[in-house]
């Protein structure tokens, strides 16, 4: 199977720098910065969204909190060690950044222009995790492997609701689906055995359609399923 790496990771957002940039790590002499921007949503409020960029991308002008950017890239996940316990961390990994002509205002999203979107085409690595909310929202838990090159894969946490929900509840392990939809930040409560607790921020996209992907000499056709799911906007 021949795997364009550059077309089944596909992200743009837009949004206003947030803070300072910091120091992440370096590649064969390649400095990687992190920042935070801040990503209005359609309802008001907004995405806080980790973006890691190479020192490359910002040789014309620099980061300052404040700046309304674009960024073109790919959400990506990495392991990460602490306390001897392995921990999946999310982020965009930057490819393009513009600086917007207009530095006055924020961006205001629309249905017809979106400041979030992300593509991805990938293969269900684990069962769904079908559920309901209290208030009877039906939600689907997926955790989608997107291949990269060189033998390594993004494990990115999705989140299907409604239709697409239910629909995702019967997808078998190893199906490829493309998935449309936005990254989001969202907080919750993790609880220790001591009893102590703390607030963590946890990433993943909020599907907005799913279609599985025909496989060659697949006699059946492709499902898709779309629902706008404003609520959650």
């Amino acid at each position: 199977m021949n795997t364009n790496y550059s077309e089944n990771n596909q992200l743009i957002l837009v949004g206003k720098v947030t803070s300072e940039k910091r120091f992440s790590h370096e590649i064969y002499g390649e400095k990687f910065y992190i920042f935070d921007l801040k990503v209005p949503r359609l309802s008001g409020n907004a995405d806080i969204i980790p973006i890691t960029i190479s020192e490359r991308l910002l040789l014309e002008q620099d980061l300052e909190p404040g700046k309304n950017i674009i960024i073109e890239g790919q959400f990506r996940s990495y392991n990460s060690y602490e306390n001897e316990k392995n921990r999946l961390v999310l982020t965009v990994f930057a490819k393009e950044i513009k600086f917007a002509e207009n530095q006055e205002e924020e961006f205001k999203p629309s249905k017809e222009n979106t400041s979030n979107e992300v593509v991805l085409d990938g293969f269900i690595c684990k069962k769904p995790i079908y559920r309901k909310t209290p208030f009877g929202r039906e939600i689907s838990d997926i955790l989608l492997a997107v291949n990269r090159a060189y033998n390594k894969s993004d494990y990115i946490p999705c989140i299907a609701w409604g239709r697409n929900a239910r629909f995702c509840e019967n997808i078998a392990v190893g199906t490829e689906v493309r998935i449309v939809g936005r990254v989001q930040s969202r907080q919750y409560e993790k609880k220790y055995e001591d009893g102590t607790s703390e607030i963590r921020v946890a990433y993943e996209v909020s599907v907005a359609s799913l279609e599985v992907i025909e496989q060659e000499g697949d006699t059946k056709e492709s499902e898709e399923v779309i629902e706008e799911n404003k609520e959650a906007i």
